[in-house]
């Protein structure tokens, strides 16, 4: 996911203050805190364990104490997989110094840091999360849009209605609910293969959040129930109350308001067209800028009304969505998504709602507080809940009286002073990044699948060579599926390499303790980046039924400069759809070449089914 792409960029960012090679006391101090920050999380939850013993429905957070630790792998099982997993990309003599290398490193200086995080293990509730979130998303220095940020697309055939307002009235009214069934603990927990609970602990700063900026680090700002949203529209910026009398706006009444800000011909104040600009560029500048421009006055309680909001919402001008006359028209939805132009989505939010002209939508995502089936959950909710009970009238327009009493929403005002093979046409493997969750165990968040394996890639070999039979490639093509199934079950039972290696590094640089090892292990590009988007965890929408309600799912950017990112989705038996990105500065890559090698990669396996069945 776009994860790996600070995983590679952030090891100048940890610095020793002192270093005890028995049990070094700046490890400590960071294992002590991690700690503390598991007992409060526990506590917090501990009204929802208490509700739990009233009722028979068991609620989001009852399994969490339940939950296994993410354990500690051996140093032997990760030097041996990590080894495993480069060995399709080096020659001989290439791997023989990458096993010195790796063996040294196990013989020393692996124990030291073995012995530390096994520490962090028993104190804190997970021994990789809160170091993940800190060093591989909040000490990111470079823009989080593209390199971190994701987007998640609306339904794939069908625009339910092609009033901007009413569409957004409908979907912020569903948001509310699930708002409000998330605050209260009544989302059912989720198991895996219906048997399993899952973690739920990264549902709880979906909203009322946003990443602050600061000069050396952000942090991650969540506040209680909010009362607010803030819309941006044509370069302005409005506040919209979300409540009346005690209770949410109902669907019409939040299509009133937004018609209002639609119809509103206002021009921008001077500086406010491309002010979300500062999300989306480099974090020292936007802190920097923060502190200068932003800490008093009009500015200040602008910016804190856009930061203390629900979420953000942009009425977008432009139309998006599927044309099938268009070859194009799903690249540009999803470039929209991605980035927009810029300067009109708030990146830091927790998530930014994006509603088109002509009533498609979708979200664009901060990844420090969660990864992508958190988002997805509440996305198949909305979805669902706005097509198929809140509904609209035949003229397109949300259900209900209209309370044209509202007050209107108001304007926030501002005083701003002129401030692959065969993919890549390289006939080369890359390293593959193929996202993974841990979320069987308390506070899991993702493991990383090195997908490009021996077996891939004999299989690959054998799909280019003329003199192997369809039945050979067929068999590769098996025993490649079934190390990618293993390799996938290693991930999500805790026994993956990369966190453990991750771990590993931030204790050597906390220690002082130079590995070359690990240096070169956390320094390796991630070419191909790859994740699978789950669908239908909430089993909301038949598809059967409803062939035309599918989901297309959602993105990222590239890695490396010179890499693609890839985000499949498989929904049902009949379709899967790919997001494909890449960057224009690169003159090796080209996104819409990638993905016409993927689809007729595609076909050719296909193919060896087909023929394998007419020999039955």
């Amino acid at each position: 996911m776009a994860e790996a792409h600070q995983a590679v960029a952030f090891q100048f960012t940890v610095t020793p203050d002192g270093i005890d090679l028995q049990l070094s006391r700046e490890v400590l101090k960071h294992i002590y805190l991690s700690g503390v920050t598991s007992w409060k999380k526990r506590a917090i939850r501990f009204k929802s364990l208490v509700k739990l013993l009233s009722g028979r429905r068991p609620l989001l957070y009852s399994f969490q104490a339940s939950l296994p630790r993410l354990p500690v792998p051996s140093i032997d099982d990760t030097i041996r997989r990590y080894l495993e997993s480069v060995r399709p990309l080096l020659d001989d003599e290439q791997y023989k110094q990458m096993e010195t290398v790796a063996n040294d490193f196990k013989k020393d200086p692996a124990p030291k840091f073995q012995k530390h995080l096994k520490l962090k293990s028993w104190w804190a509730t997970n021994y990789v999360s809160d170091w993940w979130e800190e060093y591989i998303y909040l000490r990111g220095r470079d823009p989080i849009m593209v390199n971190s940020n994701f987007y998640t697309m609306d339904l794939l055939y069908v625009i339910p209605t092609h009033r901007q307002a009413a569409r957004t009235g409908n979907v912020v009214h569903a948001m509310l609910q699930y708002r409000r069934k998330l605050e209260r603990g009544e989302l059912t927990p989720l198991r895996a293969l219906g048997i399993v609970p899952m973690c739920s602990f990264q549902y709880e700063r979906m909203f009322n959040t946003t990443r602050i900026p600061g000069i050396e680090t952000d942090f991650v700002q969540h506040l209680k129930d909010r009362k607010h949203l803030v819309v941006y529209h044509r370069g302005r910026f409005f506040k919209v109350w979300l409540y009346y009398g005690g209770r949410h706006l109902w669907p019409s009444e939040l299509e009133l308001q937004f018609q209002r800000i639609l119809d509103d011909k206002s021009e921008p104040q001077p500086g406010e067209l491309k002010l979300p600009s500062l999300t989306a560029g480099n974090r020292v500048p936007w802190a920097r800028a923060r502190l200068k421009y932003f800490t008093e006055g009009i500015n200040q309680a602008s910016l804190e009304a856009i930061e203390t909001a629900a979420f953000f919402l942009t009425l977008d001008d432009e139309a998006h969505g599927y044309d099938p006359e268009n070859i194009r028209s799903l690249d540009l939805y999803a470039k929209s998504l991605l980035h927009g132009k810029c300067y009109d989505r708030w990146f830091d939010k927790s998530f930014t709602l994006i509603v088109y002209k002509n009533g498609k939508i979708g979200v664009n995502t901060e990844h420090s507080w969660a990864d992508s089936p958190i988002i997805g959950h509440m996305w198949e909710y909305v979805l669902a809940t706005d097509c198929f009970q809140l509904g609209y009238t035949a003229e397109g327009h949300c259900k209900g009286d209209i309370n044209k009493s509202l007050a209107s929403p108001t304007k926030l005002q501002w005083d701003i002073p002129k401030a692959h093979y065969r993919v890549q046409d390289k006939g080369e493997f890359c390293l593959t990044y193929e996202s993974s969750m841990t979320r069987m165990f308390r506070e899991g968040r993702t493991e990383t699948v090195r997908s490009c394996t021996c077996e891939s890639t004999a299989f690959v070999r054998a799909m280019e060579d003329e003199s192997t039979t369809n039945e050979q490639r067929l068999a590769l093509f098996k025993k490649a599926a079934d190390k990618h199934q293993n390799m996938y079950r290693l991930a999500m039972t805790g026994a993956g390499i990369d966190r453990h290696l991750f771990c590993l590094y931030i204790v050597s640089k906390v220690m002082g303790i130079d590995s070359p090892f690990l240096k070169q292990v956390l320094s390796e590009p991630w070419r191909l980046s790859t994740s699978q988007t789950p669908q239908q965890q909430l089993n909301l929408i038949d598809i059967q039924k409803f062939p035309k309600y599918v989901g297309a799912g959602g993105g990222f950017g590239p890695v490396a400069d010179d890499g693609y990112g890839v985000s499949y989705i498989i929904v049902g038996e009949n379709l899967i759809t790919f997001h494909i990105s890449s960057k224009f500065s690169s003159p090796e890559t080209d996104s819409f070449r990638f993905g016409q090698n993927i689809r007729q990669a595609m076909l050719d396996i296909r193919a060896l089914f087909n023929l394998k069945e007419k020999k039955m």
